[in-house]
This record gives structure tokens, sequence and C-alpha cells, in this order.
């Protein structure tokens, strides 16, 4: 039987199979590298590139999306750019920027995206989340009503931090800016708030001494620490910050605590400014980008205190600035302390004075931490700053007077011990309880007839009493938060037993 062959059908399906296709190559998923150097690389062909959007490029380097021009993308490289050249393809991933989060970060060294560099083995966790995300909106909100203690008595007392606040600390470099931050991480071993410190732009061997201070301390147990030092690119200072926000976030978005250090600011505004004239954005004033506000404004946005119905979470942030010569109003620091909510100033005058934490009470404001304080702190504080700026001024007054009437006189040494009652040594963060009392004698005026070189010794040995033989003390002072006629008068009276054994 003979087989018929319908050359007609043929001849129809094969006209149809070359009309459906189309001679078409996919050119948007891949690109070029038509410049690269100095942590970034400017790529020809990503047609449909999302902003922040990850880059692989070849020899296992990984470049982020930062400018979408006309007819070119602009990217930052977190790895070696030596290892790429011009006319290496670049494959686009689909995935924004991500870092790993969760529990077994804690306790951990890590990297500007999340890589462990402690030396203890891979991170355990599969979770991540992409380090640009929108703030928390205004429904998702409450006021900040908890605080946050740093154990440090002239900033709980005077300049209180709560949770979900954004507390700037300013002043010029080697003063104790980071001091205050590290105390305050220290402060919050056995609590329930979990630190993430992000170190910027600092030299290696002050990120080993400052690790080393949190694990001899204990603080490592409930910290993470982000690194991305002097040595590393531009593209990694940049990205730090962020990376560890979203670790931060990830606890607030737990109903947990959590509290971030920005060490500092100054130095990833700095690195932002060198990769926007490198990627040929137009540079403003002092050569940063028009965007630089934008820069930390996104980034201290997230800090936030969550509503109930959303876990009643924080993230609370303490971003550092360095300023040049005590001017608080450059660029930057104006920026920042516009962002925040409040501001803790440190002056040099008073850190080479001797008065350490150098705390000026009159330039430093907390706009929203005293809604979070305990009664009982407010009770004995509320006038302790502006009887210090009165001492201050007077202070400057009497240099000048030849003969003080006895009013002016008392308050000058109320002063003068109050100064130094302030002043608390590095890394002893003390409770708030304790800061209470010692505040509280103070201000009654139960040191005025100590000698000002005692004053040292009183505070020591009144806490050593306090802890051995006011135990009950202690705690009905912390369940009740308020300072009411009876525990006025028991503080008073151990104060007064105690000032009869006390040798000066």
């Amino acid at each position: 039987m003979a087989i018929e062959i319908k050359t007609e059908e043929i001849r129809e399906l094969l006209k149809k199979q070359i009309t459906d296709f189309e001679k078409k190559v996919d050119v948007s998923e891949i690109g070029v590298v038509t410049y690269v150097g100095d942590g970034v690389a400017k790529i020809y062909g990503l047609d449909n590139a999302m902003a922040s959007e990850l880059l692989d490029f070849p020899n296992n380097v990984v470049g982020m999306v930062l400018n979408l021009e006309e007819d070119a993308v602009g990217a930052v490289l977190f790895g070696e750019d030596r290892l790429i050249k011009e006319g290496d393809i670049v494959k686009r991933t689909g995935k924004v920027m991500s870092c790993p989060v969760g529990e077994a970060l804690i306790g951990r060294v890590v990297d500007a995206v999340g890589r462990p560099i402690d030396g203890k083995g891979p991170i355990a966790t599969k979770e991540t989340r992409p380090v640009e995300v929108i703030a928390p909106g205004i429904i998702r909100r409450q006021p900040v009503n908890q605080p946050l203690q740093t154990g440090i008595k002239a900033i709980d007392s005077m300049i209180p931090i709560g949770r979900g606040q954004r507390e700037l600390i300013i002043g010029d470099r080697q003063i104790g800016k980071s001091a205050i931050l590290i105390d305050t991480v220290i402060n919050q071993k056995g609590g329930d708030v979990i630190c993430i410190y992000v170190i910027v732009g600092q030299r290696r061997p002050v990120v080993v001494r400052t690790v080393d201070i949190l694990e001899k301390y204990g603080a490592m147990e409930h910290t993470i620490v982000v690194v991305a030092t002097a040595s590393e690119p531009a593209p990694m200072q940049y990205i730090a910050p962020y990376a560890g926000c979203t670790m931060g976030e990830y606890f607030r978005d737990n109903s947990k605590h959590a509290l971030i250090c920005y060490d500092d600011l100054s130095k990833h505004a700095h690195a932002y400014r060198q990769l926007s004239l490198l990627l040929r954005r137009p540079p403003a004033r002092e050569a940063y980008p028009g965007d630089v506000f934008y820069l930390h404004s996104r980034l201290l946005e997230r800090a936030s205190k969550l509503a109930d119905e959303y876990g009643a979470g924080s993230l609370t942030a303490l971003p550092l600035i360095q300023t040049e010569a005590g001017d608080i109003s450059g660029y930057i620091p104006t920026n920042v302390i516009s962002i925040t909510d409040g501001q803790i100033f440190l002056e040099t005058e008073l850190f080479y004075g001797g008065v350490r934490p150098a705390v000026n009470v009159g330039l430093s404001v907390s706009r929203v931490g005293g809604a979070a304080q305990i009664k009982a702190m407010k009770q004995i504080a509320g006038m302790l700053r502006l009887d210090l700026a009165q001492y201050r001024e007077l202070a400057a007054f009497a240099q000048f007077a030849s003969d003080l009437d006895k009013a002016t006189r008392a308050q000058l040494e109320r002063g003068i011990r109050m100064v130094e009652l302030l002043k608390q040594d590095q890394y002893v963060p003390m409770s708030v309880d304790d800061q209470i009392m010692l505040i509280f004698a103070g201000t009654q005026g139960f040191l005025d007839d100590l000698p000002i070189e005692a004053i040292r010794s009183f505070e020591e040995g009144f806490l050593r009493y306090i802890r051995a033989e006011k135990q009950d003390l202690k705690k009905e002072l912390m369940e009740k938060k308020v300072l009411d006629d009876d525990l006025r008068s028991k503080i008073s009276d151990a104060i007064t037993a105690f000032k009869k054994t006390f040798q000066a």
C-alpha cells in the first residue's frame, strides 16, 4: 500500500512554525561592564534592573544597583573590584539586597552583609530580610512609654532615653562618645533588650578592642556586632547600618526590644559621598549628594515603638556623629539633629576638666524620654538640669567676683558636689534604684558638708552599705517607683545612718 504524502499540509505546517518563530534574543537579563574601579561599576544592557537589586559579577563578586540611568546602570561592589574588568558579563538575580536575621546572630561578629568574621563557624539561620524597607507608618506606632536605662547617672536622670526613641550622641573625637554606647550595651545584661552594635569606618584595632570589652563584661551574650572597617570598600561601609537595622527589626517585629548603636554616621556619610561622586551624581553642599539627608532619615525612621496590636516591640537607635572643634552647626550634624528625638552633646572642655561623661547639660535634650522616665527619678531629678545649668553660669561669673553672698556661695558648693556626684567611671553602669538614692542624697543637701574629694568614696561606700544592709529598701523603691513621704524618710534615715560611720 503506497503512502500518500500531502505536500500541501506539510508546507502549511512549516510556514506556520516559521511565522511563529521570533528571531529575538532576550538581552534584558545580562549586561556588560563598561567601567570598574574604586568599588563601583557601570553596566550597559540591564534594561529591567531594579533599585537595590543584587547583580552577579564574575569571580563570585556581588554588586548592588544604586544608579538607574537612561542607558546604563551604576552598581556598588561588595567584594574586590580587582577581580572585575571591562567587558565582563553581569547577570541580574531578580533579588533585592538582603541579609540574614534571627536569634542565631546573637553573640556573633558579622560583616556588612551578614557573613561571620569571628571564626566561630557558619550562622545557623536561613531567614533573610531586605536591608532597605519602608519605616513603620504612624498607625503601626505608639508613643514612647518605656525607659531604656543606660546605667549612666547623668543621662538617665537628665536626658532619659525611651524604648523606640532616636537619641543622637554628638561631640568631637576621643571624648567618650563610643564609651556611652558601650556602657549602654553592657547595662542591658540580664535584661530583655537585644543590642546591635554597628561599627562603620573604624580602624581594626578599635573593633577588636570593642569586641573584647563586650566579651569581658558579658555583653556579647545579648549583642550582635556588625563591622565595616576603614580598610573595607565604601560600599560595605554604606550598607552596614542598613543591615544592622534589619537585624534589629527582626526582634522588634517579634514583640521583643532591640537597641541599635551606629558608630558612627559621620563616616557613613563620608562613604556615601565617595560612592556618589564615583557614580557621577551631582555634588551639593560640601560635595555631599543632594539626598544625603534621605540617607540618614530613612535609616533612623525605622527605629520605633510598635502599637500593642502589632506586638508592642521596639527598636531604639543611638546614632553617633563626630563634630569638628565642637561645631554642631555643620552640615551632617544639623541634618541628624533634625531627624532625631534629641541629642546628648559631649564637650571637650568638660572632658579635659575631668568631668566624665563630659555631657553638656545646656545643649543636651531628650524630646520624648521624659515620658518614659519612672516617676521616682522624675521627682528627684526634675530640677537637676536647671540647677547644673545655673551652677555653670555662676561658676563663670564667680571667677571675676571677689565677694559672694551666702546664698550664691551655697549654690556654688552644691553645684560642685552634684558635678562630682554625676561623674562615673567607664564600664560600671549603675542600676536605676542606686542612681535615685545617690541623686536624692545630693539634691537634698546630705553631701553639702562633705569635702569635694570625699564624694566618690562616699558614693562607693554608700552603695556597698545599701546592698549589704538595705536590700528591702531597694526592693520597695523598684516596686513603688514613686518617692512618697514614707520612702523619702527611709532613704534619708539610711543616708544619715551611713554618714555616721563614714570616714571622709
